[in-house]
């Protein structure tokens, strides 16, 4: 959200602007698709279903602030050539110390609670046949394979077919539980009801704000885009990925308050909710219906486990990349080339084997109370990691002045992060200390 345009010193254009064009669109579906899981969107069901429209206006706010962050990723990729790692490895060792601490546990425990997700809708749909554990290990080996052998451009062809599955499938079942209309837009005012502040907070935070967001921008580099004449087109892209998310984030509000919010009924927390909610739409609309909707479930998982697999795969391998030659790899601009040599590279298969197998485990053991301390502290203080130093990043010398922040974003982004600064702290205190 610069408010300026790319030009020289001498004034003329610093490179020819590609027009912004729904062909191009790309980056951002996978991202949406990635972002959005299935316990953001039982979270999304819980609030609708204690204070049904009335936090509408949340999810709209949160629609802007992801839009604000992943376009200040992909503009850091586009304007100076770097990778956004590169860029943390500038500001100290400290980046890299808690980089490479956080991508190691959290894949840890990851790997098993999205192969875990993407088994459930499975074994809800075939209940005579192989239990959780089989098919979530299957379903972890066909996302191994699938990105093991397969680069961006086939990806992003399955990524865009998974969230067209989810839209279908979210939009139809708010369709069937007729919403309010009045009500909503009732919603889009700012109003705080009791006991509300928390859901506030994570509807705002949570749904589609992941490491994925930091992700963004080498899904950027990877589709070909690799500088700032593509500026465009990645806002472009970016705006419809957050768009979409925030229209997934509406449909589950309405499901929650036109289904769940009058008869009061509870869900379980976590992916099992979308189970239970599977079980409610089957008692009101029949088991058409409810099959439709435990296959949009499986889309949603599997999308966000088969994103993560390549995405964070592909942010460890420049990780270890600029680690091991800081000043060899910091000569390679950011972009296509440079992707593609990472996705063929022993560290972007070796973080894809530690997501797939070690997590396998836990699948039988219950998470190491340690661990889930340490998962829950590391990961919660992610976003506002990734928020402040892009703060950092976006207004020094490190970017080119015609691409640094304007006060738009620098607004969107201190109030991001003091957003996930209050988020971090809340998750961190209901830990199991």
């Amino acid at each position: 959200m610069a408010e300026t345009s790319a030009t020289t010193e001498t004034g003329e254009p610093a490179s020819r602007p590609r027009e912004s064009s729904w062909k191009y669109i790309g980056p951002g579906i996978v991202v949406a698709a990635t972002g959005v899981g299935a316990g953001d969107l039982v979270a999304t069901l819980i609030a609708g279903s204690k204070f049904g429209y009335t936090l509408m206006w949340a999810a709209v706010i949160g629609c802007v602030v992801k839009i604000s962050l992943a376009e200040a990723a992909g503009r850091w990729h586009l304007a100076t050539g770097r990778t956004l790692f590169d860029g943390w490895r500038s500001l100290g060792p400290w980046t890299t110390v808690y980089f490479a601490v956080y991508v190691v546990v959290w894949g840890f425990i990851y790997g098993a609670t999205a192969m875990s997700s993407s088994a459930l809708p499975i074994v809800a749909l075939f209940p005579d046949g192989p239990g959780l554990k089989f098919w979530a290990i299957v379903t972890g080996l066909i996302g191994l394979v699938f990105v093991w052998f397969n680069r961006y451009a086939v990806f992003e062809k399955v990524m865009t077919v998974l969230i067209g599955i989810m839209f279908v499938v979210v939009m139809y079942v708010a369709i069937r539980v007729v919403p309010d209309v009045g009500a909503s837009f009732a919603g889009l005012l700012p109003v705080l009801p009791d006991g509300s502040l928390l859901y506030t907070l994570g509807l705002i935070g949570g749904v589609g704000g992941t490491i994925t967001m930091a992700a963004y921008g080498y899904w950027v580099n990877a589709k070909g885009w690799s500088d700032s004449s593509w500026m465009k087109v990645m806002r472009l892209d970016n705006r419809v990925a957050y768009i979409t998310t925030g229209l997934f984030v509406v449909a589950m509000l309405i499901v929650g308050a036109e289904l769940l919010h009058a008869s009061q009924t509870a869900l379980t927390s976590g992916d099992r909710g979308l189970v239970d909610l599977g079980g409610v739409l089957e008692d009101r609309f029949g088991a058409g219906t409810a099959k439709l909707f435990l296959v949009g479930f499986f889309a949603t998982s599997f999308s966000s486990l088969i994103g993560v697999w390549h995405g964070v795969s592909l942010m460890f391998a420049d990780f270890v990349e600029r680690f091991r030659a800081p000043a060899a790899a910091g000569e390679d601009k950011a972009g296509p080339a440079v992707a593609d040599r990472q996705q063929r590279s022993l560290p972007f298969r070796a973080y894809l084997l530690w997501l797939t197998f070690p997590p396998m485990t836990l699948l039988w053991l219950d998470e190491p109370f340690g661990l889930v301390i340490a998962y829950g502290v590391l990961g919660a203080f992610f976003m506002p990691f990734l928020a402040l130093t892009l703060i950092w990043l976006l207004n020094s010398s490190r970017t080119p002045g015609e691409w640094r922040n304007g006060w738009i974003s620098n607004g969107m982004l201190a109030l991001s992060g003091l957003l996930f600064v209050v988020l971090c702290v809340q998750q961190v205190r209901d830990l199991p200390w």
